[in-house]
């Protein structure tokens, strides 16, 4: 074997030496190589390295002169690859040899005494920058990786963790990379010191902060932990607060931040330079308005002579720039440039208008929707393609897919066209929740053996917007089967039907002092007609054939006479007979429906802001039971404190027999329990049959009053509220009275959770009587109030 450098002949020493001499030459070209035509390429020392992908980096090829550019360029190409951790290069008889001793590969890596984070969560993190399975050892990559992982315990206030990393080699030129955690103990915030504040106290500024010491709920919040995002979002709280109460000039002038010697306590001054209060002197609108200048000028909340409100003028530029994009123009600039007075603390602001050029919406394209069809989506836009771009259309074409409840989250963006200067995209992108209810319960009693209870609901079956759900009862005592179908869109322009078919029949419960069985079969179809984005009107009839039987002097009193009245010529009238009341009634009835609709929330399932109102009218002029009933609901929401938001629910409910006969009792209201008034049994308030049965009324007034407050670190779908309830019901010609109304109070929490929406609450009843039944606990699923 000879190696040839400048025309000599050397002797057959040792392979590597000569590589040694080879790579020193070509790096300092002490001497340069004989140019000579390579006959062919050896690769050695390859183990997991395909040949080939050696091959494609080197830039040398069989047939081409090799010399000591070529060999530089080698070396240099193939230790940037990152594959090999050393590179020779020999040549023998025409023959290029590269001696390659490749890196070792990530077998595992692995994580010891990490408490904090998820295991899973670490490893695709850590993979994402260079370290995990099947890569390429690189020890400066791990040691960044080290460095990062540091940096999120220190988030997370573990200033005290250290981290020792082992590499382990194994067999196959492959490494275990292990990273052994000791977390320590979390550094607590053990004071904020707020220096430089004159006109507010410390508590007042602290109050605005989401850092703070540790208080009896910090185990939950984490507010006592430091990291810096949370620290600079605290101080632009802090500005936003004095700029807002008219300190035009105020500044944080420094921060220093402390840890004491164990890492235990951290120590936050804050420096803050108030400056002196600035009174708004004037303000103008400038620019192109075409023509609307007063009409632009009445959407400025910021007014002369008040002190200066940093939100206000922020809110003014964005009514601004939101009117214009209503007329089409998307990119519009809005600038309040303020021109102030030290000597006399006065700001004069400006608003220059620069609408920019009127575009047009080119396509809408939808993402995320993998369930649900893009027609379901598509035609709850106001906003069409090929026609201006209306700002106001395009947010209310968003609330209206996010008020469809299938998806967790909904988010619009308007893109530019690259090719076009007066062309937008409008692009939806959604992410979808279940949209199932499902409930299934196996029960066994000696008086009942085996009852199976279920309902399933899909609101978006298929994918298709429609709603279809199924409810069945086994219970001897209240056996149901129930179908139910509606079509949000039975035509183009939004006409929804409502097909529900049932067959219902209910026995008193055990331990019950009277004995009855109300049957109740039929169905029902209603059609909904949109008037307004908010107001819908709908139109039903039914068929429902209902039937009350009673059995001997057994049957609550109320039952008896009303099957004495009503009822078949088998009934027994005579009150001395022991068997009064023995005998059926039955009737088939053609209720029909009028409803009128209005809904301006922000969401069918979580709302925030807006009303509900709906008022519904039941008549049945035809057969013996002939009634109406009306029901009136409004729901108001409005936030009030950061994320604190105040609900209201008020519900009244009448019923009345007509052509002389009494009202229905199988159609009459019942309150008790979530929906009405929580802390009582489910339906178990209003006035008692003689043997001691509640029977509902025919009139109910309730009310609802709830605080709700998103738990801290969870999306608004996880709520805790306290509530204050008030209501009852009463008998058909019986007088509504405040003092008969039962009140209560209590706390809850509510969850859409992945089997519906979910609410827990405990009550206290605040004037309950001696024959209310109370209830505690309570919850429900598939309700709001």
């Amino acid at each position: 074997m000879k190696l040839k450098f400048e025309n000599l002949t050397l002797p057959a020493y040792p392979r590597h030496l000569f590589a040694l001499a080879a790579l020193a030459l070509c790096s300092s070209h002490a001497a340069a190589i004989e140019p000579f035509v390579v006959k062919d390429i050896r690769v050695e020392g390859l183990q997991r390295t395909e040949a080939g992908t050696v091959f494609s980096y080197l830039p040398v090829r069989v047939g081409e002169t090799f010399d000591d550019a070529k060999s530089t360029a080698t070396i240099k190409a193939l230790y940037a690859t990152g594959f090999f951790k050393d590179v020779q290069i020999e040549v023998e008889d025409g023959v290029l040899i590269v001696l390659l001793d490749e890196r070792p590969t990530i077998s595992t890596v692995d994580f010891v005494g990490t408490k904090e984070f998820e295991k899973d969560a670490l490893i695709k993190a850590l993979k994402d920058i260079g370290v995990g399975e099947t890569r390429i050892f690189d020890k400066a990559t791990v040691d960044r990786a080290e460095q990062e992982l540091k940096k999120q315990y220190l988030s997370k206030g573990l200033y005290g963790m250290t981290i020792n990393t082992t590499i382990t080699p194994i067999e196959r030129n492959r490494v275990n990379v292990t990273f052994n955690v000791e977390e320590g103990d979390i550094a607590r915030i053990g004071a904020i010191n707020i220096i430089g504040n004159k006109s507010f106290s410390d508590a007042e500024l602290k109050d605005v902060l989401t850092l703070s010491t540790t208080t009896w709920f910090s185990w939950y919040s984490k507010a006592d932990q430091y990291s810096k995002q949370k620290l600079s979002g605290d101080l632009e709280s802090i500005r936003s607060f004095y700029q807002n109460r008219g300190y035009l000039e105020m500044q944080i002038a420094s921060t220093q931040i402390s840890i004491t010697p164990d890492k235990k306590q951290i120590y936050i001054t804050i420096n803050i330079d108030e400056g002196p209060k600035y009174t708004v002197s004037d303000v103008r609108i400038e620019g192109d308005t075409f023509g609307r200048e007063e009409e632009l000028a009445s959407l400025i909340t910021l007014k002369k002579g008040e002190l200066f409100n940093a939100a206000k003028m922020t809110d003014s530029t964005k009514r601004i720039t939101e009117r214009l994009g209503n007329f089409g123009y998307a990119f519009a600039n809005v600038n309040a440039n303020p021109m102030s007075d030290p000597e006399k603390k006065e700001v004069a602001f400006t608003f220059f208008v620069d609408p920019g050029k009127r575009v047009y919406v080119r396509r809408i394209n939808l993402a995320g929707n993998t369930r649900t069809r893009d027609e379901v989506i598509r035609r709850e836009f106001r906003q069409f393609e090929s026609s201006w771009y209306d700002g106001q259309k395009i947010k209310t074409s968003r609330d209206r897919v996010e008020f469809l409840g299938f998806f967790k989250e909904v988010t619009v963006d308007t893109p530019e066209v690259p090719t076009s200067t007066d062309q937008v995209d409008v692009n939806l992108t959604v992410t979808e929740r279940p949209t199932g209810n499902i409930m299934i319960g196996a029960g066994y009693s000696s008086a009942e053996r085996v009852t199976i209870t279920g309902s399933i609901q899909q609101t978006n079956a298929f994918g298709s917007g429609d709603t279809v759900g199924i409810d069945i009862n086994t219970s001897h005592y209240n056996r149901t089967i129930a179908l139910s179908h509606v079509d949000p869109y039975v035509t183009d322009d939004g006409i929804s039907r409502g097909i529900d078919l049932y067959v219902r029949t209910s026995l008193p419960p055990i331990g019950a002092i009277g004995y009855y069985r109300i049957q109740s079969d039929g169905g029902s179809i209603r059609y909904g007609i949109p008037f307004s984005e908010f107001d819908t009107v709908f139109f039903g009839v039914g068929l429902e054939r209902s039937k009350i039987d009673t059995y001997y002097g057994q049957s609550p009193y109320r039952y008896l006479k009303y099957v004495a009245d009503y009822g078949g010529k088998d009934v027994v009238k005579d009150p001395a007979d022991p068997f009064w009341g023995v005998g059926t009634a039955s009737n088939n009835s053609y209720p029909l429906t009028m409803a009128w609709q209005r809904d301006s929330r922000d969401n069918v399932l979580t709302p925030s802001i807006g009303r509900y109102q709906r008022f519904n009218l039941e008549i049945s002029p035809i057969g013996n039971f002939k009634y109406y009933r009306a029901i009136y609901k409004h729901e108001y929401y409005k936030p009030i404190y950061r994320s604190m938001i105040v609900a209201a629910n008020g519900e009244i409910d009448y019923g009345h027999g007509m052509g002389g006969k009494a009202y229905p009792l199988f159609k009459n209201f019942y309150a008790g329990g979530i929906g009405s008034v929580r802390g009582f049994e489910p339906g178990s308030l209003g006035t008692k049959d003689p043997n001691g049965d509640t029977l509902g009324g025919s009139t109910r007034v309730f009310g609802n009053l709830e605080l709700q407050v998103p738990f801290p670190g969870a999306d608004k779908s996880l709520r805790w509220f306290a509530f204050l309830d008030a209501g009852n019901v009463f008998d058909e010609g019986q007088k509504v009275r405040v003092q008969d109304m039962r009140a209560s109070v209590g706390m809850g929490i509510s969850w859409i959770s992945p089997m519906g929406p979910l609410k827990l609450s405990f009550g206290k009843p605040l004037n309950a009587k001696p024959t209310d039944r109370r209830q505690g606990f309570q919850f429900t699923m598939g309700t709001g109030f």
